[in-house]
C-alpha cells in the first residue's frame, strides 16, 4: 500500500551517479508534471505515493550509498530547479516525502550535514515553506553517507529532532 516513488530528482547534473534512468529528466517543469502524474495515478489505485530524494540530490557527483555528496547551488537555484517538482508533488497530495542523504549548504549553511538530519530541510523548508502535511522518511539508513557503526545512533536522533517521521 506504499510506493517509494517517483523519483521527482532533476537531473541538474551528467556527474549525478545516483538517478540513472530514474529520473524524468533536466526540465524541472516536465520532471514537476510527470511526478505529479505519478503521484496521483498511483494514489487513485489506493497507494500512497512518495516523492524522493527531498530537497533534490539531481546536482550531486556522489552517490550516497557509498559517501556523502553535495549540492552546491544557490538558494534561488534550489526554488527553482530541484524544488519545483516537490512543490507539485505536494500540490498533488503526495502522501511520503523521502529525504535524500546529501548535504545542501545553501539550506543548512554546512557541507558535512546530511539533508535527513537537519531541521532546516525536514522542517523549516518542507513542512514551513512547501506545506508538506504528510509522512516524511528517510533514505536507507544503511547507505554509507552516513556511519555505519555505533554513532549512527546519534544520527537516528538528530533526524528525529529534524523532523523526519519514518525511519528507513
Amino acid at each position: 500500500n506504499v510506493s517509494f516513488g517517483p523519483v521527482v530528482d532533476v537531473v541538474a547534473s551528467r556527474e549525478s551517479p545516483t538517478l540513472g534512468i530514474r529520473s524524468f529528466g533536466d526540465d524541472p517543469a516536465r520532471v514537476a508534471r510527470l511526478g505529479a502524474a505519478v503521484v496521483r495515478g498511483t494514489q487513485r489505485a489506493g497507494v500512497a505515493a512518495t516523492a524522493k530524494h527531498f530537497p533534490g540530490i539531481g546536482r550531486v557527483g556522489a552517490d550516497s550509498h557509498y559517501r556523502l555528496g553535495v549540492v552546491d547551488a544557490l538558494r534561488d537555484e534550489l526554488d527553482a530547479v530541484e524544488l519545483a517538482p516537490f512543490r507539485e508533488a505536494i500540490g498533488a497530495g503526495v502522501r511520503l516525502v523521502m529525504s535524500g542523504h546529501f548535504a545542501v549548504p545553501a539550506l543548512t549553511g554546512r557541507r558535512e550535514l546530511p539533508a535527513t538530519l537537519s531541521r532546516a530541510v525536514m522542517h523549516d523548508v518542507l513542512r514551513g515553506q512547501l506545506g508538506f502535511e504528510g509522512v516524511s522518511i528517510t533514505d536507507a539508513l544503511d547507505m554509507r553517507a552516513l556511519p555505519q557503526d555505533a554513532t549512527q545512533a546519534v544520527d537516528v536522533i538528530a533526524a528525529l529532532d529534524a523532523g523526519v517521521d519514518l525511519l528507513l
